[in-house]
């Protein structure tokens, strides 16, 4: 039957391998929770990055269409005519939107711009912002 002495140096070995073994375990969770953090920073900064290039594109666009829309460069031509042709079916439902606005509607309405405002102005009741003291 091994001794006393024995059974506690085979103890204290066992503790030191299972401590050694949780240092080594903590040392690579470590090393990889800090190469996932900076994987993680970089694909960050690479979407932000992608960000601003999607972001100054269509600045570019914007400013290169204002300033040739009326003689673009032979390349651009196709999209300066198809963003031209957007503007202008634009232009006309908002025209058709304007007209339906007050179809059928003989109430002028108050330019306070309160949604509650109920004056009617055609009976020419005024609301509060109406009046002057």
């Amino acid at each position: 039957m091994p001794s006393n002495e024995d059974f506690k140096k085979k103890v204290r070995d066992a503790f030191s391998t299972i401590a050694d073994v949780s240092v080594e375990a903590y040392k690579l969770a470590e090393e990889k929770s800090k190469v996932l953090a900076k994987k993680a920073k970089l694909n960050a900064g690479i979407a932000n990055e992608r960000a601003t290039i999607r972001r100054l594109n269509v600045e570019i666009g914007a400013t290169y269409y204002k300033m040739f829309k009326d003689s673009p460069d032979e390349a651009l031509k196709p999209q300066c005519e198809e963003v031209t042709a957007a503007y202008e079916r634009i232009e006309q439902k908002q025209r058709e939107l304007d007209g339906l606005k007050n179809h059928g509607d003989t109430t002028e309405h108050c330019d306070c711009d309160d949604p509650e405002c109920t004056a009617n102005h055609a009976s020419e009741e005024t609301c509060d912002e109406d009046k002057v003291d």
